[in-house]
């Protein structure tokens, strides 16, 4: 038998999987929540993970999002990797909080600021970027202290 529940039953769980698949501010909530959803083919979820699919900032939720669809029978097609900017307004923000901090701040301080003021624009970057994050966020806050 499929690992797949009943076509017309939810998880008991859906309000809170609902919920977290829509937190702006934590994209591994957001992908977890795509991952526990995938187990429950129901109409309700498929509308969640297309929306997944089609909107989430970092790629890899939307991937995952995807790949539970695919597993559904859907006919969706892969989404294609942002390029430029995810969060509208990132430079803009970036100066923003630059501007705020004294002068001669250090990148230590620039990014707990950023994590404090803009957890949204700083979650989105950290799950788009992996393990590329810390050197593009410390190459963009340089480019930022050169103007």
């Amino acid at each position: 038998m499929d690992k797949r529940k009943a076509k017309n039953e939810l998880p008991p769980n859906y309000a809170e999987l609902r919920t977290a698949s829509n937190r702006t501010s934590n994209w591994r909530e957001r992908l977890t929540a795509v991952e526990e959803l995938g187990a429950w083919k129901h109409e309700q979820v498929i509308d969640i993970l297309t929306h997944r699919m089609n909107n989430d900032t970092v790629y890899q939720v939307q991937e995952a999002a995807y790949r539970k669809l695919k597993e559904f029978g859907e006919d969706v097609q892969q989404p294609r990797r942002k390029k430029g900017e995810l969060v509208k307004g990132t430079t803009k923000i970036f100066v923003r909080i630059k501007k705020s901090l004294p002068e001669g701040h250090s990148f230590e301080q620039f990014k707990e600021k950023l994590h404090k003021m803009r957890l949204d624009v700083y979650d989105t970057y950290e799950g788009d970027k992996g393990a590329e994050f810390e050197k593009w966020l410390e190459e963009s806050w340089a480019a930022l202290t050169n103007k």
